[in-house]
């Protein structure tokens, strides 16, 4: 049996140590849900949240095999916190997973720049703009479908206000790119970055990027960065960071449901 944890911190023994700010999102209960085998003394849990699934504890095929029943989408990046997890995983769902590296970038306080980042946002060409994440930003982000992930994990502008930050880049008014908190937690929020098609390689995420890191530092909040695959460590590094280790992820297609 699978139980949703409404005392979260029953589940932080098993997460800790695990240095992931969508987990942390979820054991403090900011955002996303944790599921486990048992409500006061867990032996296994997962920590979910919009896109991403952490499984940790002692391995467990059923719950593995949950998929809670407010989740619609069919599409969960699934990431076990040891090879008997990963195991399952693929034993489980066979072809549907496809077995990913990520990046993990560095926590580390005190490493930015701020006069390098004003000089990144001073390259912005002119025909652009650039703002802070405003209440019409974050309904025009709702609205599209390539820059929906920089606000959708928040239920409306109130919740994003209250815990999230991002930037937008319009050109004729249109936002053509934009960085923003994928997730948040206490302290901090977890970066995504997106660009139209037809405006990528021209520099706007890495402008987008340096201004959402400035406008975290004058928050209070830690940009945290974790990176789907080299450009965008490549990206990370030009904005201060440094890599921490790769680790590998499931891409599952077909999320939840019989084998």
């Amino acid at each position: 049996m699978i139980y949703e944890m409404h005392e979260r911190k029953n589940a932080e023994g098993i997460f800790a140590g695990w240095n992931e700010t969508i987990i942390w999102a979820c054991l403090q209960g900011v955002m996303g849900h944790v599921y486990a085998d048992h409500i006061e003394n867990p032996s296994s849990a997962m920590a979910i949240l919009g896109d991403f699934c952490f499984f940790a504890g002692k391995p467990s095929e059923e719950l593995v095999a949950f998929k809670p029943a407010w989740c619609r989408q069919n599409f969960i990046i699934a990431v076990g916190q040891n090879d008997a997890w990963a195991q399952m995983i693929e034993k489980y769902y066979g072809t549907r997973a496809k077995k990913v590296v990520r990046y993990a970038m560095k926590k580390e306080q005190d490493i930015f720049d701020k006069n390098k980042l004003k000089r990144i946002v001073s390259q912005l060409p002119s025909e652009y703009t650039i703002n802070i994440m405003d209440e019409a930003s974050y309904l025009d982000c709702k609205k599209e479908p390539w820059c929906r992930d920089l606000v959708s994990q928040f239920a409306d502008w109130q919740t994003y206000q209250s815990f999230g930050v991002g930037v937008v880049i319009r050109k004729g008014g249109v936002i053509v790119s934009g960085a923003s908190s994928y997730s948040a937690y206490l302290g901090g929020i977890e970066i995504e970055i997106d660009t139209r098609e037809e405006y990528r390689r021209r520099g706007l995420a890495f402008i987008c990027g340096a201004m959402l890191i400035l406008a975290c530092l004058d928050r209070g909040l830690y940009p945290s960065w974790d990176a789907q695959n080299l450009w965008s460590v490549a990206l990370a590094k030009k904005l201060g960071y440094h890599l921490d280790y790769e680790y590998d992820a499931y891409e599952i297609y077909g999320y939840g449901g019989a084998v």
